[in-house]
């Protein structure tokens, strides 16, 4: 079968691999759709396990199961999850199930960017959601981008009428604005440095956007009646976006960081102002089952809509492509893979 191998960002080179012989816990997914994540453009974070073949917004038709396979049969239309926890650990009882050693070491084989994906026994288990006939194959790619999100804003305590700010209005923060209309949010300002990406915003319902670059704490006030906002939802590795929450937070407020910079960047803190504010700082990392449970749900009913997201559909050929328009921040949102 043939798979994008992943050397680095410029570098995505179509190789063959065997197809993955399954066990007789296991079954044997044809891939028909897989999105490009923002984390799969994240050099940092996955040139020091490349070579491989990245690809965890997956959705395909089991072709092959194994003997001992009860609950799935061939022709099943399903999304998998790559990461699934234990569901019995420390972490996982706590409900912290994105922090569970065992979420962070599984994974299927051997890539959503592949022709083929063999699921081990513990993702057909608790990470396999079967789809309905009526969605299609490229929206359920959203399931796991949308249930990172869902996950995100339940932690993040949002609550009818909060103030949100976004800041980055890529992928991830498109979906971010378009849950928290659905969850009843009040204002929604997303902000940005790409003028695509805020018209997006607006396009998508955000009443107003802001350049990340401008006075921001000032335009919110404008905006918002001489307020700050209730939640910052920080959706972009810079330095800068993180500085900027810190500066846009109303007094009891919650900084969500759904996305961080590179682990040697260091964030100046005032501390001191923010102790006497009461401001909490979250982070969101990953999706549990419930959380892709709850996505599956909302894509389901209409009640999150995405096909509007796509901007370019491509070929496993042009996976190479697709990583480069993702890494460039240009003028695309989601680009999906259809193998």
């Amino acid at each position: 079968m043939k798979v994008a191998m992943y050397y680095n960002n410029r570098d995505v080179r179509i190789e063959e691999m065997p197809i993955p012989e399954i066990g007789p816990e296991e079954f044997l997914v044809k891939v028909k759709a897989s999105g490009i994540c923002g984390t799969d453009v994240l050099e940092w974070y996955r040139i020091k396990t490349a070579p491989r073949v990245l690809g965890h917004e997956m959705a395909g038709e089991i072709v092959e199961v194994g003997k001992n396979v009860k609950k799935y049969r061939a022709g099943d239309r399903v999304f998998v999850t790559h990461h699934v926890p234990c569901n019995t650990c420390h972490y996982c009882l706590r409900g912290a199930h994105t922090a569970c050693d065992t979420l962070h070491h599984t994974n299927y084989d051997p890539g959503g960017f592949s022709e083929y994906i063999r699921i081990p026994q513990i993702n057909v288990d608790r990470g396999t959601f079967l789809l309905p006939d009526d969605m299609s194959y490229e929206v359920a790619t959203f399931i796991e981008p949308l249930g990172c999100v869902c996950r995100g804003q339940r932690i993040a305590g949002i609550t009818p009428g909060s103030t949100i700010l976004i800041i980055g209005t890529g992928i991830s923060g498109l979906l971010h604005l378009k849950l928290a209309k659905v969850m009843g949010a009040g204002k929604i300002i997303g902000s940005d440095i790409s003028e695509y990406r805020m018209k997006k915003a607006l396009e998508f319902g955000a009443d107003a956007a802001v350049n990340v670059e401008e006075d921001l704490p000032g335009a919110l006030r404008k905006l918002n009646e001489g307020r700050l906002a209730d939640i910052v939802i920080v959706c972009a590795g810079a330095k800068q976006a993180c500085v900027q929450a810190l500066r846009c937070i109303e007094p009891g407020g919650t900084i969500l960081f759904f996305a961080v910079p590179k682990p040697d960047v260091e964030i100046p803190v005032p501390i001191a102002s923010l102790w006497r504010n009461e401001v909490k700082f979250m982070t969101s990392y990953g999706a549990a089952p419930n959380d892709l449970a709850m996505a599956l749900e909302l894509l389901k009913a209409g009640r999150v809509k995405v096909e509007d997201m796509i901007t370019h559909r491509l070929p496993l050929a042009e996976t190479g492509r697709g990583f480069q328009l993702v890494a460039s921040a240009g003028e695309s949102l989601k680009v999906i893979i259809k193998p």
